[in-house]
């Protein structure tokens, strides 16, 4: 009895043994926390979108470690590091077994002289191949040709609207189609420096707005000089990060505004500028794009989002990261948010210090100064559902979107942004009805009023005939039941 008691225990625990397994390798793959908001600010779990596939430091290069990098740039297959502290910009050739250091670019010919690089911040690369970096601790932005030769250096403006007081420190630039370089540099808060493909300084363009509360306005009114001199001066922030979209529009981010003023939409810490630096971010989700919109006190981090870099994908989504709780946010081009993921950590997929965020296709890339390396994410399958769903919505081909959009159900029936793109797909369809029924589910209030407006009018003009027959049957029958009744009469009274 005692044997056979002993065994079954065996047998048990051997069972319990299988069944961990599996579960075990099922939570290994998920290397962090996927997540969405519903229509009620809710967070709800999401399969993982992204996987961190890789990540690679200076030593698997053969260059010794990074030394807190702080920029980069992707273009085709190459990806450009600002390797700060080592004063060196590093270009490194993706392929699909890995990385390969393709060249160290550290020294330079100036004028017929060898030159250097001193704490340069960031990097940007023409498709012609020209390098512009910005040489933050010389106090420059240097444009080279392929053959690093310096074409011009970009240095502070002499101009009355820049104040002179203020280093020249440049720590952001791209190259617009127009040969524009636009420059951002810290503690510039009148918005982005405009050079002219000479090296001119020609001015500003996208100030951020400026941001006070109406009692600090109230207070520096009536404070005497000495108090308004030590109170904080209502100035417009400044920007972090810039890039560039296929169309030549330019997105900004900016970490410096008054947290009560995320939802209301007054911070706005990611920007869409035209030309002319008006922001044309479209914003139709039920939060502005924000990152997290709600936010605590865990493990020691507090506070919201402070988004520091962003990256337009060529299918109109883009992605942020966060500095403050180290995640990645994206977005489609109505300003939805797709899902969120990351975290802080040392881990694959988590961040000590994320600094600069870029995209090769759908693939993205994270860098992180602190841990000196750079992080590859792939799409997952899922993500690719909801790539394609977008992709082919954007396209005009809406019957295939809804289909993808299904497809994203059956793996995450919770996920609002289907129901969304189905009833969107449906409208654009003329399936008003329909799309009705889909748009109800999550509450999307303004499309469902949309969708019902189109519905009511179609319904009115296919039963336009019958109200037209049953209004002259009200004034006709009458009439002719008046017209016998009075004939009628007539007759009896012969």
């Amino acid at each position: 009895m005692k044997l056979k008691k002993i065994i079954q225990r065996i047998l048990c625990l051997l069972s319990a043994m299988l069944l961990i397994a599996p579960a075990a390798k099922i939570k290994a793959e998920n290397t962090y926390y996927t997540y969405t908001y519903d229509y009620f600010s809710d967070v709800r779990e999401s399969p993982d979108a992204y996987s961190a596939q890789s990540r690679i430091f200076g030593i698997d290069l053969g260059i010794g470690d990074f030394s807190s990098p702080q920029g980069m740039y992707t273009m085709g297959n190459s990806i450009y590091i600002a390797d700060t502290g080592n004063n060196r910009i590093v270009e490194i050739t993706v392929k699909a077994d890995g990385f390969e250091l393709a060249r160290i670019i550290d020294i330079f010919q100036n004028e017929g002289q060898e030159d250097t690089f001193k704490t340069p911040n960031d990097v940007y690369v023409t498709a012609d191949g020209d390098i512009f970096v910005c040489d933050t601790g010389n106090k420059r932005v240097v444009h080279l040709d392929k053959a690093l030769n310096v074409v011009k250096l970009l240095v502070q403006p002499v101009d009355e609207t820049y104040d002179a007081s203020q280093e020249f420190l440049p720590t952001k630039a791209v190259v617009d189609a127009a040969g524009r370089v636009l420059v951002l540099g810290r503690n510039v808060n009148k918005g982005i420096m405009q050079y002219t493909p000479e090296g001119v300084f020609t001015g500003y363009i996208g100030a951020s707005e400026v941001t006070f509360s109406m009692i600090d306005y109230i207070w520096k009114k009536l404070a005497t000089q000495a108090q308004r001199a030590q109170m904080e001066q209502f100035v417009p922030t400044e920007y972090n990060n810039l890039a560039l979209d296929q169309d030549g529009f330019i997105y900004v981010t900016t970490s410096v505004f008054n947290e009560y003023d995320l939802l209301s939409d007054k911070a706005k810490p990611i920007r869409k500028l035209n030309s002319m630096g008006t922001d044309i971010l479209i914003k139709n989700g039920d939060n502005p794009p924000i990152g997290d919109i709600i936010w605590g006190n865990a493990g020691g981090v507090s506070g919201s989002s402070k988004l520091i870099d962003v990256t337009p994908l060529e299918n109109d989504t883009y992605y942020a990261i966060d500095r403050t709780r180290c995640r990645i946010f994206g977005y489609d081009s109505q300003g939805n948010l797709l899902y969120a993921f990351g975290g802080n950590g040392n881990t694959l997929g988590t961040f000590l210090y994320p600094v600069a965020l870029d995209h090769i296709g759908y693939d993205l890339y994270v860098l992180d100064s602190r841990a000196n390396c750079l992080t590859r994410f792939v799409l997952t399958d899922y993500g690719k559902m909801i790539n394609n769903a977008l992709d082919a919505y954007q396209k005009g081909d809406y019957d295939l979107s809804a289909d993808y959009w299904r497809d994203v159900l059956k793996v995450n029936g919770n996920y609002d942004l289907a129901y969304n793109g189905i009833g969107r797909a449906l409208l654009r369809q003329e399936r008003y009805k329909e799309a009705m029924e889909y748009f109800e589910v999550k509450y999307y209030d303004k499309n469902y009023s949309k969708a019902f407006k189109l519905y009511r009018k179609e319904w009115i003009e296919d039963h336009i005939g019958y109200f037209v027959v049953g209004l002259l049957i009200l004034i006709i029958v009458p009439k002719t039941i008046k017209t016998i009744k009075k004939v009628k009469k007539e007759v009896e009274e012969e």
